[in-house]
């Protein structure tokens, strides 16, 4: 029986690995690098309250009425089981178009990666793990991490964000009474890319400097953490590879996520059915 290994927990590694379970007759392996499940869709929550959350993240999903498709079913399910509710509170700069519905995830965006990861019940979900190289053994995929010994497996699925697939070694190419509310300031596209290597420091500030200009009356916050996203969002997709790329048949070398698609919920969506299309033929 095969061996399968999803790299990333996130939502198209969760995805993935939730649609797998029920086809997969071997065993199935989440790896991910964090301590936690969520990857891009991860939700913060207080030291001092863990009813105090914030998402660092994606905040809200979108569904699109005119292109939902097969999709739908992805939210009628998340909405059925309470893990998603509309969201009806207004966003400073969020884009509404005719025929889009909105919503947030009122346990934190990582709430919805948790679900599938529950959803493949029998996967093997491991954190920490932090893989650096994949090299061909004997027909199989020998996956390395940063600590523990090498793995063998038949069949391995890479979601993490493609410049992390690339630096890859190997046989590939290289609330509470106490506590107030959590405020997530979100900056755009452009203010990312143009302060991605500035110090974080200076970036925070000028960042709290916007906030008070629009909240004065905002009091002194408890605590603050600056999140930087490396791989925050893709604006050009890996060409003329809808969802995946193969990257070896035999043993099998698949790679998918956002990269492939686009980035958003129907994105990491897509990629992951695709990933299991793919896959179908080896299993």
């Amino acid at each position: 029986m095969a061996r399968v290994l999803v790299v990333g927990a996130g939502l198209t590694g969760s995805a993935c690995a939730a649609r797998l379970r029920g086809m997969a007759p071997g065993r199935l392996e989440v790896w991910d690098k964090a301590r936690g499940a969520g990857g891009r869709m991860s939700t913060s929550r207080s030291a001092r309250d863990a009813a105090c959350t914030a998402d660092l993240g994606a905040q809200y999903l979108t569904l699109e009425t005119g292109r939902a498709g097969p999709r739908r079913s992805f939210y009628e399910e998340l909405l059925s089981h309470g893990i998603l509710e509309p969201l009806t509170a207004p966003i400073e700069g969020m884009v509404v178009k005719e025929g889009s519905h909105n919503y947030m995830a009122p346990q934190g965006t990582s709430s919805v990666v948790e679900y599938y990861l529950k959803q493949s019940a029998g996967a093997d979900v491991f954190y920490e793990h932090h893989i650096t190289q994949i090299s061909l053994r004997d027909g199989k995929w020998e996956v390395s991490r940063k600590m523990g010994s090498p793995e063998q497996f038949d069949i391995v699925i890479l979601t993490m964000p493609v410049p992390q697939i690339l630096q890859l070694q190997g046989d590939i190419v290289n609330k509470s009474p106490e506590i107030g509310p959590s405020v997530v300031v979100h900056t755009s596209v452009t203010f990312g890319h143009d302060h991605l290597d500035s110090d974080p420091a200076e970036v925070q500030q000028l960042i709290l400097n916007h906030l008070e200009s629009i909240v004065p009356s905002l009091p002194k916050p408890a605590s603050i953490k600056c999140q930087k996203w490396r791989y925050s969002q893709v604006t050009k997709a890996v060409p003329n590879c809808p969802g995946q790329m193969t990257l070896h048949t035999q043993p099998l070398l698949i790679c998918g996520g956002d990269g492939f698609t686009h980035s958003n919920f129907d994105g990491c969506i897509d990629s992951a059915m695709s990933l299991v299309e793919a896959i179908k033929s080896h299993l």
